[in-house]
């Protein structure tokens, strides 16, 4: 989440800023609001434009994400809501302004989450919703959306987010020359209300989503997850952020290897983040997890206001490297 200050903030939106997206080139920021709108700005010189911009609305609740495709295929956004729908929404050429080109009502309940997938699977939205459900909308060749919706957790289900689409290893271990290159596979993770956070993966063969693996370890809710990014490194890294007061990092050092999982300890690191308490836990509930670019930093939010940097060093403990008022 994007965070460029409260002093515009105010002029942007008429109530709690939710969430705020720069799109693939840092040109665009679209933030989205409980005013049930969804804002978009021109960026010029680092800040966004006080020109105006666009307004999206049609929303009935408050809008809690917004997400940017990859370029390539246009410039799409999608927006989900406390009202239980998805919009997909396009800027047209020529002027034509933003429009929504798609509307999914899938959901009984708030759609809490969205991902898309990284581009080489094409044009794929990942969706998490309090009704307990994951739905995956993908656009096809034909123009048109199709959908698959599936139970994922049983109370409900917080957040979801993709993993990378270069294959783990494929940087150490280059293809062979006359073979053909990997699959990009199609697998995802999600949290949930029931503590859980589970792996998903695409079946060929049945044409399904199936679950992979669970992951324990929370007590509460799991608020949020991110997979980080990878650039063909065998290791996988995937970070949970929880209700509970924890932020668990769980690698995975080749696709046959299990996970490890390891807590995030503010009261052990040498810049201990203030209000960090003697258990090791976050002085409150841990909002949001993301990773850099990169995937060799974690941005960790929390219900104090405040945000953390965490960063492994060369003995694979994980360090908070900044400490910071949002």
């Amino acid at each position: 989440m994007v965070n460029f200050g409260q002093s515009h903030a105010s002029t942007a939106h008429e109530d709690i800023i939710h969430d705020a997206q720069l799109d693939y080139y840092g040109k665009r920021l679209a933030t989205c609001s409980s005013d049930r709108t969804v804002k978009i700005f021109d960026i010029v010189n680092g800040s966004p434009s006080k020109s105006g911009g666009h307004t999206l609305k049609g929303h009935t609740g408050p809008v809690w994400q917004v997400a940017w495709a990859h370029p390539k295929f246009g410039n799409i956004l999608a927006s989900c809501s406390y009202d239980g729908k998805v919009f997909i929404w396009k800027d047209q050429a020529q002027g034509g302004g933003w429009t929504k080109i798609e509307e999914h009502t899938l959901h009984t309940a708030s759609v809490n989450s969205i991902s898309w997938a990284p581009h080489e699977l094409g044009a794929t939205l990942a969706c998490a919703s309090s009704d307990g459900k994951i739905s995956v909308l993908t656009f096809k060749d034909d123009g048109k959306w199709s959908a698959d919706i599936f139970n994922a957790h049983a109370i409900g289900c917080n957040a979801v987010s993709w993993a990378p689409g270069t294959q783990p290893g494929s940087l150490t271990h280059p293809q062979q020359p006359g073979t053909h290159p990997p699959t990009a596979f199609k697998r995802f993770v999600s949290a949930g209300c029931d503590n859980l956070v589970k792996i998903w993966c695409f079946r060929e063969d049945t044409q399904s989503w199936v679950e992979e693996e669970t992951l324990e370890g929370h007590t509460d809710w799991v608020r949020d997850v991110a997979w980080a990014p990878n650039i063909g490194l065998p290791r996988s890294y995937i970070a949970t952020a929880s209700q509970d007061k924890t932020v668990l990092i769980r690698t995975k050092d080749s696709p046959t290897a299990p996970w490890v999982k390891t807590a995030l300890d503010p009261s052990a690191s040498t810049t201990s983040p203030s209000g960090a308490t003697a258990s090791g836990k976050f002085p409150d509930v841990v909002w949001r997890v993301s990773w850099s670019v990169a995937g060799n930093i974690l941005a960790v939010s929390c219900g104090d206001g405040k945000v953390t940097l965490w960063k492994e060093n060369v003995q694979g403990n994980w360090e908070c490297v900044s400490d910071m008022t949002s």
